[in-house]
């Protein structure tokens, strides 16, 4: 192995499930290693077997090797949230207004700490959906 670099050994969820949260990923990982907070999953990465079958079930492309570099800055966040956020088996709907979330940039704004099933304390008005400036 190269010095600086190493072996892919996760995935991880990346920005572009923030407030998409399709769930399709959770039902076919071998290891349950998915964890849901109220607008995004992430992935244990000690628990994550590389196996990979979750990647193609993301219909937003969120699921990254961690080797990618649109992967490195997202693999603290989901240690981090996988050791806070209750685990997740069972595919569950998406949040109503998915659809309108896909393709966003910079969703991390939007990012919510709180766990699957729970409102935050406050809801601001930057949890609404962006509008189309055209």
């Amino acid at each position: 192995m190269s010095r600086g670099r190493r072996l892919a050994l996760t995935y991880v969820v990346t920005e572009s499930c923030i407030k998409c949260k399709y769930m399709d990923c959770v039902e076919v990982c071998p290891a349950d290693c998915f964890y849901a907070g109220e607008n995004m999953l992430v992935i244990h990465p000690d628990q994550c077997i590389h196996c990979g079958v979750c990647e193609p079930e993301c219909p937003i492309a969120a699921i990254k090797a961690d080797t990618e570099p649109a992967a490195e800055e997202w693999i603290a966040l989901n240690r981090e949230y996988s050791e806070k956020w209750p685990n997740i088996t069972i595919r569950d709907l998406p949040p109503d207004d998915a659809r309108d979330w896909e393709g966003v940039p910079d969703k991390r704004a939007y990012f919510s700490p709180a766990p699957h099933g729970q409102q935050p304390a406050s809801a601001s008005v930057t949890n609404s959906a962006p509008t189309d400036p055209s």
